[in-house]
């Protein structure tokens, strides 16, 4: 990746306990990070302050010689020196602007990444706490409004959004990616890291992933995951404020451009998870992850959401039965796009559920699938589609006393009115299916059906018989009272 950048920073990259040290102010003055314009950003008004970069009059910054011309003794100090030099905040909304100064920096930031990730030598500690500063400089700042905020419009779909990129990204590259090799250097002792990367570092580096773009989204998920990996004291703070971006997202704004990046990492910590599960986890699970569902951008993030919620299924297989409840409870009404979602990911959840389980949520479970044989034509098809399923056949056939009278009169509909020919055809092979498990069992679906075919049509012609003779009494009363008159 960093022969990419070497090539050229403009390329986009490829997809791949707490202690606030007080900031070294030599360079600069303290600035607040204000995240409040994308949505109530956490943490105090002191773990969110970093130094501020001076802004250079013309010709102020000056470049530091390259690391191959100096001697062994004098890196440590040119490594500070170019740091410094990165400190510098310049204005990338014009390209015509500090032109020189730019340059200059962006050959200092791609030195840095070099000297990290060679290994020529061990930055001090001193030298770690001046990089962290460095970058909490870059990269920390206040994210623009989203495009709605600006123009005080009503919130348009996020996926046909165009997402904000970042003018200054460049320069932000370099900086996410010496942050990158710094965390994962087998030279980095995370012992001494954990003072500059602690929990506030933490909280404003997950603030982040609400950029709008996704080039930093990609290069925050790698960076945290990594965190997550190296620090084992940060783990659960990680989880705790990742759940709180999920319990925002979902209760207040729905507006959140990294849910799915966030899930990501989130797959792979599930993935991770020890036997027997602890209750914190199980937790999350039912007061997060199963709520993602609700939001009307569920669209953006499924895929994620939906490998979290099949990995807690198969980490314990006890409970399918509460991921299908969840499922049912957030199920859509008039969507029909998130009800095909919702039906792939029941797909995958059924195939990890043991009879047990099954027994439990079934009859709940089969009225929903019901309704969803009579739905829009892609609803039915996907929902005939979970018949392909050998392991789902055979839960189905363990229990079709209990399922097939629930969904018998569906098929009956689609077969008698369903204009859809697809799905006229897969309820025919689906029925057979049924046949062929227990002809007795449909024969007798089938009489029952008839039954109360006949009986709603008795109860049709009374009802127009009674309806005849309160018209005809209105009549009569009706001339009556004329005559009377």
């Amino acid at each position: 990746m960093f022969k990419k950048i070497m090539k050229g920073g403009h390329k986009k990259p490829s997809k791949s306990d707490s202690h606030d040290p007080a900031p070294n102010n030599r360079n600069s003055a303290p600035v607040v990070v204000n995240h409040a314009s994308r949505g109530g950003a956490g943490g105090t008004s002191a773990a969110n302050s970093a130094a501020m970069a001076m802004t250079p009059a013309s010709g102020t910054m000056e470049p530091a010689p390259l690391f191959r011309d100096v001697p062994v003794s004098d890196k440590q100090n040119l490594f500070l020196k170019k740091l410094h030099i990165c400190c510098f905040s310049l204005d990338f909304t014009d390209t015509m602007k500090n032109v020189r100064e730019k340059e200059i920096k962006r050959q200092a930031l791609m030195e840095l990444v070099e000297f990290i990730q060679s290994g020529s030598g061990k930055i001090s500690e001193s030298s770690q706490e001046e990089m962290i500063r460095m970058i909490s400089i870059n990269i920390f700042r206040c994210l623009p409004p989203a495009s709605h905020e600006n123009t005080g419009q009503e919130p348009t779909d996020p996926e046909e959004d165009e997402p904000s990129l970042e003018p200054a990204w460049p320069h932000l590259q370099l900086v996410y990616e010496l942050l990158l090799r710094y965390v994962v250097s087998s030279d980095t002792d995370t012992k001494v890291a954990k003072r500059y990367i602690d929990h506030s570092f933490v909280l404003k580096l997950l603030d982040l992933f609400d950029s709008e773009d996704p080039r930093e989204r990609e290069y925050l998920k790698t960076i945290l995951h990594r965190i997550y990996g190296k620090f084992m004291v940060h783990r659960p703070f990680i989880r705790k404020a990742i759940n709180n971006i999920f319990y925002r997202f979902i209760y207040e704004t729905e507006r959140h451009c990294g849910i799915g990046e966030l899930l990501e990492i989130l797959g792979s910590i599930i993935n991770g998870f020890a036997l027997p599960m602890k209750e914190e986890h199980k937790l999350f699970l039912v007061r997060a992850l199963l709520p993602l569902h609700k939001p009307k951008s569920v669209v953006m993030y499924h895929p994620q959401l939906s490998y979290c919620i099949t990995q807690f299924v198969e980490k314990d297989f006890k409970l399918a039965d509460t991921v299908i409840r969840g499922l049912l409870k957030y199920w859509p009404l008039t969507n029909c796009q998130k009800e095909i979602l919702f039906l792939g990911e029941l797909e995958e959840v059924l195939e990890a559920t043991q009879a047990a389980e099954f027994q439990r949520c079934m009859v709940q479970l089969f009225k929903q699938i019901s309704r969803c044989l009579n739905s829009s034509f892609q609803v039915a098809e996907r929902a005939l589609f979970l018949w392909n399923n050998e392991r789902i056949v055979t839960l189905i056939a363990q229990n079709r006393t209990v399922i097939l009278p629930i969904i018998f009169e569906a098929f009956e509909r689609n077969i008698e009115g369903h204009w859809n020919q697809a799905v006229h055809g897969l309820t025919m092979n689906v029925r057979k299916m049924f046949i062929e498990m227990d002809a007795e069992l449909f024969e007798e679906c089938q009489r029952q059906y008839a039954e109360k075919q006949a009986k709603a049509k008795d109860e049709a012609e009374q009802r127009e018989l009674t309806w005849k003779r309160l018209a005809e009494a209105a009549a009569q009363n009706g001339v009556a009272d004329m005559v009377t008159d």
